[in-house]
């Protein structure tokens, strides 16, 4: 069920242009949740565009956060879904928090946007011919 949820929230993120999105596994080092995902936008707009569509669509699917913060001053939000608690920064603090050297013991993994991972399709039929000189 985990593995689902933080594939969605990652695509969620992406479809906001959300980026340097990171996963921390925290299976084995506490008691407080399983997973970090973290993520950076680049303005209060794009961390609250981020943190609703997160937040909206994860209750439409049925999964509903437990506690939310940070909207107030849009620098850091947190949307706790107990299993999984979700951080969007702006860079600033991001770099500031740098909770990946803070949980440096977990685990990480890299997301990649999978629309940026998209193959180009070649057309078929046959290869263009060169022009010789």
């Amino acid at each position: 069920m985990s593995n689902k949820i933080i594939d969605s929230i990652v695509e969620l993120i992406f479809s906001k242009k959300g980026y340097d999105v990171k996963i921390l596994d925290l299976r084995n080092l506490t008691t407080i949740t399983d997973y970090f995902i973290i993520c950076t936008g680049d303005s209060n707009t794009q961390v609250k565009a981020i943190a609703d569509e997160v937040d909206k669509k994860m209750r439409d699917d049925g999964v509903r956060s437990w506690h939310t913060e940070g909207y107030s001053s849009l620098n850091w939000v947190l949307i706790d879904f107990v299993d999984i608690v979700v951080h969007v920064f702006k860079k600033e603090s991001r770099d500031y928090y740098n909770l990946e050297k803070l949980w440096g013991d977990a685990p990480v993994i890299s997301a990649e946007d999978s629309l940026l991972k998209v193959p180009e399709k070649r057309k078929p039929g046959r290869p263009k011919k060169i022009k010789s000189e």
